[in-house]
């Protein structure tokens, strides 16, 4: 019997045991779990916040879409940092960030405050998101990974099912009110934080040649923000064909040009360009784009179809979110163990894509009088497509880096996921205006109640304000337009699909780090053309493990 390699030797008594993993998942699932709460327990009740707070359905938008963006352009600083600074450091300070942004958030007077409170709880979300991701990648080898991803599956159903449930319990309280969607998650994120400091122990690098790419963060951040800004702007203040939209495109294309270039030159790139050439990592990428743009774009508006285009309450629309999460759950849980199981994942990646797509298709042809069990298989064909898809994509690419480079591949797909959420948002939530607008002054110039009737844009979501029936139309409108965002979703799923069965089918690797041998091939080829040479590196990986298993 042939002696295991080095490589291999060292990641074996670096492993830990599977007690020590899970007590130092506890902590990073906590703050999982209190990220993506953030989100979810305003979801049903952001309705009747921007209700309160006499928001436009464009504020609406945008209390979700700031929160986006800034992780958007601060999670590859995040992943950055991870491969130069103490991991758990970098998580902890993420979460003092969240916490402030989520304090001020529930002192909002306005909703331009909430929305700049919310930018700023953003770039807490964005390490978070990130960096969970990142220490996980530190602690478990890609083969193992795919059964704790069930835990992560767990959590983002508990999450995702109990968010808007909490969200709608407590604007339905009179003694606590919306402000307490913020507060919430404050007590839970300080819980979190001395979780990680009692369970958490990852090694620290440090190196003295650190350069952070701030330049290139910048343009990048910066040639996103312009394009998210005029997405939510455009043929509502301003025609597609006309001078800010030239400037604002014209200006984002420009930027992230000049990123592209800084990129390419600096000596710490923020998105290292030559993990984005390797095919499987831009493939994965493309799909997690696609997914994002359809997942976070068409699942934000459920909270407002219940309530608004249905008439439920806050809680009852939490209830009715049940299987969307029932999906995840099932699915995350289910797939990471048979990627663990067989160490693929390609056609569970594939599957899911699928899964979502016709999920959303379902939900297409939903308007404001639809069974409520169409809805809900509907809703679980996405949730389940997402449990399949999300942290696997993930872990596609985390399976083709180095160890060193965990940190920036991990933010590269988060942050093209969270861009293609925003995207998402924005675009659809645009359409969702515009047509929401449209029928609305159609059916009350139709019933004969002039358009100042309905109280104006800022005015039409808060539906106790109005009288019965302009809150009908109001109703019925919402209700028959969300089916077209889902169908806008189900089309931008379509690239997920494609980009999922293109890519090249692997097998995980059992050890922490990069074999030798695959190192030397990527090495040598770098040497050559640049940039390591995908077929060569995955061949070698392919062979490493089928010799690591015998």
């Amino acid at each position: 019997m042939s002696a295991p390699t080095p490589p291999a030797a060292t990641a074996a008594s670096e492993a830990k045991t599977h007690r020590q993993t899970l007590e130092a998942l506890s902590g990073l699932l906590l703050v999982l779990f209190v990220a993506m709460l953030s989100s979810t327990v305003v979801s049903t009740a952001l309705p009747k916040i921007i209700g309160a707070l006499n928001g436009s359905q464009t504020q609406y938008t945008w209390v979700v879409t700031a929160t986006l963006l800034t992780a958007t352009a601060t999670t590859p600083i995040w992943g950055k940092l991870a491969d130069l600074f103490n991991k758990k450091a970098l998580i902890q300070i993420s979460i003092v960030i969240f916490v402030i942004g989520s304090a001020v958030a529930g002192a909002s007077q306005n909703a331009g405050e909430l929305i700049a409170a919310r930018a700023f709880q953003g770039i807490g979300v964005g390490g978070l998101q990130a960096l969970v991701q990142v220490a996980i990648a530190a602690m478990i080898p890609p083969r193992e990974r795919g059964r704790y991803n069930g835990y992560l599956g767990g959590v983002m159903a508990l999450a995702t099912v109990g968010g808007p449930l909490l969200g709608g319990l407590i604007v339905d309280t009179s003694w606590l009110g919306w402000r307490w969607c913020f507060f919430v998650g404050v007590p839970v994120a300080v819980i979190a934080l001395a979780l990680l400091q009692a369970t958490l122990r990852l090694p620290t690098v440090r190196r003295d040649d650190v350069k952070i790419d701030y330049l290139g963060a910048t343009l990048i951040a910066a040639g996103v923000s312009v394009l998210l800004v005029w997405i939510s702007f455009v043929d509502s203040s301003f025609a597609w064909i006309s001078w800010p939209t030239l400037a604002m495109v014209g200006g984002s294309v420009v930027l992230l040009g000049l990123a592209v270039l800084v990129e390419s030159r600096a000596a710490e790139p923020i998105v290292p360009l030559p993990i984005i050439r390797e095919r499987n990592t831009a493939l994965a990428i493309l799909a997690s784009l696609a997914v994002g743009m359809a997942m976070f774009g068409g699942a934000v508006f459920l909270g407002q179809y219940f309530q608004i285009g249905r008439g439920y309450s806050p809680t009852e629309a939490g209830l009715l979110t049940i299987p969307l999460m029932a999906g995840v759950l099932v699915t995350s849980v289910v797939s990471g163990r048979l990627i663990t199981r067989t160490g693929r994942i390609k056609p569970y990646i594939i599957a899911g894509a699928v899964v979502l797509v016709a999920g959303f298709a379902v939900l297409s042809t939903i308007d404001h009088r639809t069974a409520l069990w169409f809805v809900g298989i509907g809703m679980f064909l996405v949730g389940a497509g997402v449990g399949m898809t999300m942290q696997n994509l993930v872990l596609a690419v985390q399976n083709t880096v180095a160890l060193k480079d965990i940190g920036a591949a991990s933010s590269t797909v988060a942050f093209f996921r969270s861009l293609g959420g925003t995207i998402g948002v924005s675009v659809l939530g645009a359409v969702l205006a515009r047509r929401v607008t449209d029928q609305i002054t159609h059916d009350l110039a139709a019933a004969g109640v002039p358009a100042s009737g309905s109280g104006g844009g800022t005015s039409a979501l808060n539906l106790s304000a109005l009288p019965e029936p302009i809150v009908h139309i109001i109703r019925a409108a919402y209700g028959d337009a969300t089916g077209h965002i889902f169908l806008i979703s189900a089309v931008i799923g379509i690239v997920g699909i494609v980009a999922a069965v293109a890519m090249r089918p692997v097998m995980l690797r059992d050890s922490l780090d990069l074999p030798a041998e695959v190192k030397a091939v990527a090495v040598a080829a770098d040497a050559i053309d640049g940039a390591p040479s995908v077929d060569q590196v995955d061949i070698a990986r392919d062979d490493e493990n089928t010799a690591t298993r015998r």
